[in-house]
């Protein structure tokens, strides 16, 4: 086959996926390596304005584990976990806001300009969109005991009428994790709940969860997909998911029962993973449906 016909074959297999997902809106959780390594940041955002460009609606929720603790590293703030949560104090929320709503939020902005998108970067503090309330947990240091995670928050709510407007305008929302409560105390929130609970409000067709793993994967080392409650159920009790990917796959199983047409958990380190997912007939990682 040469170049041209491998060129037109793509096409072709692209279009049909094309009217497909035209018009709906599509929610990306934007991490890992594919937020570190400048290749894979560009990559990522010639697909998002590709994708703007097709007429879907990507909506951005990222990350920034790695920047936040790197800063509080440079300004001598020591870091602290609890079943691998950050602890956040109240010196430690104000450098989430700074790198979260600043420095990341902004740098994703500018990627996806340069690639001739039109986006728009807010927190969950903007028009109070997400609502967020204390994250309650047990301290696995000392059983019976709640741990005490400072501004570490969860979701009450998401007010979705400010990243509709930015759609309606054109704008890609560029989403960073941090939530507001009735008092305009600010949260860190994970962002693959904030990214779940958008995809949720917005009725969204897909939800792309970008991780620095091919997906959920066997005790072999094969590929999982097209999973669904009672399958995952008996892969968490077996131990074949377990440690990180567990939040990921309760998000995904909470959107999908919520309305959200499917969740893929994708490899991020892939390039154009995004544009394989969404306009190929084999897409890549782990599908999980209702």
């Amino acid at each position: 086959m040469t170049t041209s016909d491998l060129t037109g074959a793509v096409l072709n297999e692209a279009l049909p996926y094309i009217r497909q997902h035209a018009g709906k809106t599509v929610v990306i959780k934007y991490g890992g390596n594919a937020m570190t390594d400048e290749t894979l940041q560009r990559g990522f955002a010639r697909n998002i304005a590709l994708m703007k460009h097709c007429g879907i609606y990507p909506v951005v929720v990222h990350g920034g584990g790695p920047q936040i603790g790197a800063m509080l590293d440079s300004l001598g703030i020591a870091s602290k976990f609890i079943g691998g949560m950050r602890v956040t104090d109240q010196a430690t929320m104000s450098v989430v806001e700074m790198v979260l709503g600043g420095q990341v939020n902004k740098h994703i902005v500018s990627l996806l300009c340069n690639e001739g998108g039109q986006a728009v970067g807010i927190t969950g503090r903007d028009n109070g969109c997400i609502r967020a309330a204390p994250m309650h947990m047990d301290d696995p240091d000392n059983p019976g005991h709640a741990a005490d995670l400072g501004f570490v928050g969860e979701v009450v709510s998401v007010d979705p009428s400010l990243v509709q407007s930015l759609q309606h305008a054109e704008y890609i929302p560029v989403i960073a994790p941090i939530g507001v409560d009735a008092d305009g105390n600010p949260y860190n929130i994970n962002a693959d709940l904030v990214a779940s609970r958008v995809a949720m409000v917005m009725n969204a067709e897909k939800l792309l969860l970008l991780t620095n793993t091919p997906g959920i994967l066997n005790r072999e080392g094969d590929l999982l997909t097209g999973l669904d409650r009672e399958r995952v159920s008996g892969l968490i009790q077996d131990g074949t998911i377990s440690g990180g990917m567990l939040p990921k796959v309760h998000c995904a199983l909470e959107a999908v029962e919520s309305g959200v047409g499917a969740v893929q958990i994708i490899d991020g380190r892939v390039e154009n993973a995004l544009l394989l997912e969404l306009f190929t007939d084999s897409g890549v990682g782990t599908l999980i449906r209702a």
